[in-house]
């Protein structure tokens, strides 16, 4: 089945592309939308089709921040019915429990996991597609959006240490700098962002409990009876793990608060098996670091689970039909200049 997310999710890209002389007519029919479809914010539309739209925008309008531009100016309003609950939250960290919670009624496509190590903590997110795909401009869509949602809940008191990205910096970090205003890192081995646990307790002064019990109740009679696709689920936690040596069936039943029986119980029940959603997400994710020039061979073997170079070049070979350093040199080569910024 087709996993769809609400058509909010591509809110003000009408906008952007006034801002930038840019008729995008022809870019929807590409991908299979109308204006029509973006300005009803609740119609349901194809996952695929929203990442493709914002990477074929960024290449007709020659704006290599297609993304990060239409993240610029979004207000938490924009998360929707959502947006009530999220802004009586008492604490950041009890508004990110809530996007978490409640992704499917905003960005379904969008695995997010919060990491604590120490006094530190990392905002990981991944763009999950049904299909491989490019998603830079939708990763910093994301990143953007979240970054944001933060401001807008502590204002003057959030300082992130870094806004870290998987892809290259761009030509023009002026967008970046300007709305992120720190540390940005390129080529990490992560999409997110890094504070401090600091940060996830602070106060929220217009946090309303009554409100926020109100704005609960709401949104729990607007849930879905109709259950979300486990194997989808599965992909989206094994590509926010994988990275971080911790993917293994234990740690992904875990995170769907289920046991390990279970969890293959459910995904059987969609017609496959663990050992098969992992290798189809290192299959999307080992294209995705090749085409990294910063990441060897070696560390892209350590980030896809491999402790030996070696058995990840027979895995590679298995997959693609040649060694991952062959597949890098020819696809290299002839490679399209990135589109100037705005």
């Amino acid at each position: 089945m087709t996993k769809l997310v609400r058509a909010a999710v591509l809110t003000n890209y009408l906008e952007v592309t006034q801002y930038l002389s840019f008729n995008p007519r022809d870019v929807l029919a590409g991908v299979g939308l109308s204006k029509a479809q973006l300005q009803a914010p609740e119609h349901r539309i194809s996952i695929d089709a929203a990442v493709r739209l914002l990477e074929d925008s960024a290449a007709a309008s020659g704006c290599q921040n297609f993304g990060l531009s239409m993240a610029e100016s979004r207000q938490l309003s924009d998360f929707g019915v959502v947006s009530l609950l999220l802004s009586h939250q008492r604490t950041l960290r009890e508004a990110l429990q809530v996007v978490v919670n409640y992704r499917h009624l905003m960005n379904d496509s969008l695995a997010i996991f919060i990491e604590e190590a120490g006094k530190m903590v990392i905002i990981r997110e991944e763009v999950v597609t049904e299909s491989p795909m490019p998603s830079r401009q939708a990763t910093e869509l994301a990143l953007g959006v979240m970054f944001r949602l933060c401001s807008a809940l502590l204002g003057s008191h959030w300082h992130p240490y870094s806004v870290n990205f998987t892809h290259q910096a761009p030509e023009n970090l002026q967008l970046h700098r300007r709305l992120f205003g720190c540390t940005l890192e390129f080529g990490s081995e992560f999409n997110g962002i890094v504070c401090s646990d600091a940060s996830l307790d602070m106060t929220n002064p217009n946090a309303d409990p009554a409100m926020a019990r109100y704005a609960q109740s709401y949104l729990d009679s607007l849930q879905s009876n109709e259950g979300a696709s486990m194997l989808f689920e599965v992909r989206k936690a094994i590509y926010l793990l994988l990275p971080m040596g911790r993917a293994t069936i234990e740690q992904v039943a875990q995170s769907q608060g289920m046991n390990v029986r279970t969890l293959q119980r459910r995904l059987k029940d969609d017609g496959c098996a663990f050992n098969d959603v992992i290798n189809d997400v290192r299959r999307d994710l080992v294209l995705r670091y090749l085409d990294n020039p910063n990441y060897s061979l070696s560390r892209i073997a350590d980030m896809l689970g491999y402790s030996m170079a070696s058995s990840f070049t027979r895995w590679f070979i298995s997959q693609f039909g040649m060694p991952p350093a062959a597949w890098r040199a020819s696809h290299k080569q002839g490679k399209p200049s990135t589109p100037p910024d705005l």
